[in-house]
Parts: structure tokens; C-alpha cells; sequence
């Protein structure tokens, strides 16, 4: 079964209100099994618009990245992140056929 992922984009507009959001999520996703891939790493944006920051989180499987992000805690979180920042937030089901 293929992993579900989330790709988030992020502007963080105040790095103070920011910070709570920030340090909840970890405890959320390790609830889902969720796990950081990339984390506001370097990164280059060759083509498009890009956010400040960039975030990848791998589930076990598509349904438990969509029950997390409408987990409680999440919608909770969320209203953490909303008048602190702007997100584009995509969750994706991972490939998982063959390869070139």
C-alpha cells in the first residue's frame, strides 16, 4: 500500500505566534505515525513561486495523512497557525509502482 503524504508550504508572518504550532505538531504526527522527511531544509526554487519554507511529512498510507490533518488535535493546531502564517498544504498519496 502506497504511504500518504503531506507537502507543506509555509510563510511564517509572526515567528512568535508561529512557535506554538511548531513545537504541538511533532506529538500530533508521531499519533498517525507521521514523520518528518524535510523540515525547512535549503532548498532552490528553479521554476514557480515558492513559500519561506518548505515541510514533507510520509504517513503509513493516504487515509491516515487525511485522518491526521482532521484529527482533533490538528483543527485545534490549526487555528494556532492561521493568523500567524500562510500555507499551502497538499496531502498526496505516494507512487508506489514501478520505476524507471
Amino acid at each position: 500500500m502506497p504511504k500518504g503524504y503531506w507537502i507543506a508550504r509555509v510563510d511564517v508572518t509572526n515567528d512568535e505566534g508561529y512557535a506554538p504550532y511548531a513545537a504541538a505538531n511533532p506529538a500530533i504526527f508521531k499519533k498517525f505515525g507521521g514523520r518528518f522527511l524535510v523540515r525547512s531544509g535549503k532548498f532552490e526554487a528553479p521554476e514557480g513561486a515558492s513559500r519561506s519554507r518548505n515541510v514533507v511529512i510520509e504517513f503509513p498510507d493516504f487515509a491516515t495523512a487525511v485522518a491526521c490533518y482532521n484529527s482533533p488535535e490538528y483543527e485545534a493546531n490549526i487555528k494556532v497557525r492561521l493568523p500567524n502564517a500562510i500555507a499551502d498544504i497538499l496531502i498526496i498519496e505516494g507512487y508506489d509502482g514501478p520505476q524507471p
